[in-house]
């Protein structure tokens, strides 16, 4: 008799903590957060500028800097998007809790695939090893999502930087 109370102890356990860590994983962490403009890093100053964007909901998360997601409209039309600011070849967007219904991450990424959609820098640097990009699509629609750049992969993973990326910040472990 001791022998099934334990194990349904252990059970019970076992489903507590289970359902504790996907709320945190998928509830917990992220907080929405107040995003008044969206910036494109301008092809004349590679400096990000900030362009027309309007219904912006973002999310965002302190356990990880690409945890990061935004969507918004902007009147702007891709080609004067593509000659105004720098253009990304390949960008891979990062899924978003169920919850952000606004940001589908195949679908966007399936409108980047078929030329539907374009990528831009949205901001290099944004922490370190993290740059902010951005997806606009042929209908004005756009998402934002932090990706690793070379130095962030090189960094995290514990690989040696070298010297083409800037010094870490003591926050990150190399």
């Amino acid at each position: 008799m001791s022998g099934k109370i334990i194990g349904i102890v252990i059970l019970v356990s076992a489903l507590v903590a289970g359902g504790v860590l996907y709320y945190l994983q998928v509830y917990g962490f992220y907080d929405e957060v107040r995003q008044d403009s969206v910036s494109l890093v301008s092809l004349t100053s590679q400096q990000p500028e900030a362009i027309p964007a309007e219904g912006i909901t973002a999310i965002d998360a302190d356990s990880s800097p690409i945890r990061f997601r935004a969507c918004f409209t902007t009147p702007l039309s891709l080609p004067f998007l593509t000659e105004s600011y720098v253009l990304l070849d390949s960008a891979t967007p990062r899924n978003a809790p169920g919850w952000f219904s606004c940001f589908d991450a195949a679908a966007i990424g399936a409108a980047l695939e078929e030329g539907r959609a374009l990528a831009f820098m949205g901001q290099k640097n944004v922490h370190y090893g993290v740059d902010r990009i951005v997806a606009i699509t042929e209908d004005g629609h756009g998402y934002v999502w932090h990706e690793l750049n070379d130095c962030g992969e090189k960094a995290y993973d514990g690989t040696v930087v070298g010297e083409e990326c800037p010094p870490a910040p003591s926050s990150v472990t190399q």
